[in-house]
């Protein structure tokens, strides 16, 4: 069967209808709110001063687990495979059926990838700048020419996570709003484009390049720094530590609250674009299918984008401090407490397509067309509250991160009074994400 336009992609939609998730709709928005004015009030009371030590925490591992894990043995065998994945996935598109009942290429883009990284990150880190084929390939086109892949012009300043930002932009657009996401010929034109554009940047500005300008391994990066695995910056070593100390870590750098809001805004249209209001507008829109879509996606974005920016100057305003440099730029200083939001929406989105569509896409690549869908691990129950817990611990973890960034930069005084305008912001979010999630 070839998906069509009507339900673009089930691969891309992973909550389940209203009758799929048998919770109170009462119960849901009152344990959410009791949650969050109930931390915010415990921290303002107990936490006065910052707490997070960022990279320079944490227990270091066992020397015998930091050699394998550091070995060159491994680092090689994970770039071949990463190599590997991509040659597969590339075949597939060149000669494979345009037909993603028989193809595995676009499960494994739209699902092992793009939904698996948000597990594998979590529990290991940053596991695709391990397993990237772009660098591998630029790292062997360096070594053919005799060149070091850490040369290169120096990235500009206000460079930082931008082009991340974008090439999230760009990929959500293709799963959420182009024609044909699931056809061989859209697919491949968009991985074959964007790895020109990642390799020619790479080439130009050094493999450093990817740290924060491909996409994936921001996106990767980013969820990874709410892993307990993480490395000291003073030395380096793999260490275990509290999460919290390595969301402290995230980089202040330009564009990072617009990559957050990217995550953030697209898993929102994503929410609630199978509602009935909405295929109506997308099948009578005189913009056509993929010109509504993509308004509607870029509304999404800038909705959260706008909403953030304006609670995060508010904070700035309300702390009356004389500004230093992170203050001048709350808008990035604070973006890293979205990054537990952005989580708890993918796993309460993604959870349920990924334990579906992961096992039937690895059957469809051993070559089994069609496969049954696999038994349900959750019950409707279990989902759903597998869903708004995702929800509302995200949030409140939310609150956390700002809480302690707040006692960190504000004065003793303002301190939590500056955080008002963020606590309602995560208000909003959980207000509509459980109503996405409620009423999809």
């Amino acid at each position: 069967m070839t998906l069509t336009p009507a339900h673009t992609l089930d691969l891309a939609h992973g909550i389940g209808s209203r009758q799929d998730l048998p919770i109170s709709a009462f119960y849901a928005y009152a344990g959410a709110f009791t949650a969050l004015f109930v931390s915010f009030l415990a921290l303002g009371l107990l936490w006065p001063s910052p707490r997070f030590a960022g990279a320079t925490a944490g227990r270091a591992l066992p020397a015998a687990v930091r050699r394998a894990a550091d070995s060159a043995a491994l680092r090689r065998t994970l770039r071949v495979l990463g190599l590997a994945a991509a040659v597969f996935v590339a075949g597939h598109l060149l000669l494979g059926p345009d037909d993603p009942d028989r193809n595995p290429a676009p499960g494994a883009v739209y699902v092992l990838l793009w939904v698996g990284l948000v597990p594998a990150s979590l529990l290991l880190g940053p596991v695709w700048r391990l397993l990237n084929p772009l660098r591998t390939l630029h790292a062997a086109g360096c070594r053919a020419l005799g060149r070091d892949p850490a040369a290169g012009r120096p990235l500009p300043g206000w460079l930082g996570y931008w082009p991340a930002a974008a090439g999230l932009f760009a990929f959500t657009w293709l799963e959420l709003a182009s024609a044909e996401p699931a056809s061989r010929s859209s697919l491949l034109t968009f991985l074959s484009l964007y790895a020109v554009a990642q390799l020619t940047a790479a080439a130009v500005y050094g493999a450093g390049w990817f740290d924060k300008g491909d996409a994936f391994e921001a996106y990767s990066s980013l969820l990874g720094h709410l892993s307990p695995l993480g490395r000291r910056a003073h030395d380096g070593r793999l260490v275990l530590r509290n999460p919290f100390h390595s969301l402290d870590a995230v980089p202040v750098a330009p564009g990072l609250a617009a990559t957050v809001c990217a995550m953030l805004g697209s898993t929102a249209y994503d929410g609630f674009s199978k509602a009935p209001w909405w295929i109506d507008t997308l099948q009578t829109s005189s913009l056509g299918r993929t010109g509504a879509a993509t308004l509607g996606l870029s509304a999404a974005c800038a909705l959260v984008a706008l909403l953030y920016t304006g609670c995060a100057l508010a904070a700035r305003l309300i702390s009356g401090r004389r500004p230093g440099p992170a203050v001048r730029r709350p808008v990035n200083a604070f973006a890293h407490s979205l990054l537990p939001i952005a989580t708890g929406y993918l796993i309460a989105h993604y959870f349920s397509l990924f334990a579906i569509e992961a096992p039937r896409t690895v059957t469809i690549a051993w070559g089994t067309d069609n496969p049954p869908p696999p038994a349900d691990l959750l019950s409707p129950g279990g989902l759903a509250t597998l869903q708004v817990g995702a929800i509302v611990l995200g949030h409140v973890l939310g609150v956390i991160a700002a809480h302690d960034r707040s006692v960190r930069l504000f004065p003793p005084a303002r301190a939590v009074a500056g955080q008002v305008p963020l606590l309602v912001l995560m208000i909003c979010y959980t207000t509509g994400g459980l109503t996405l999630l409620l009423q999809a």
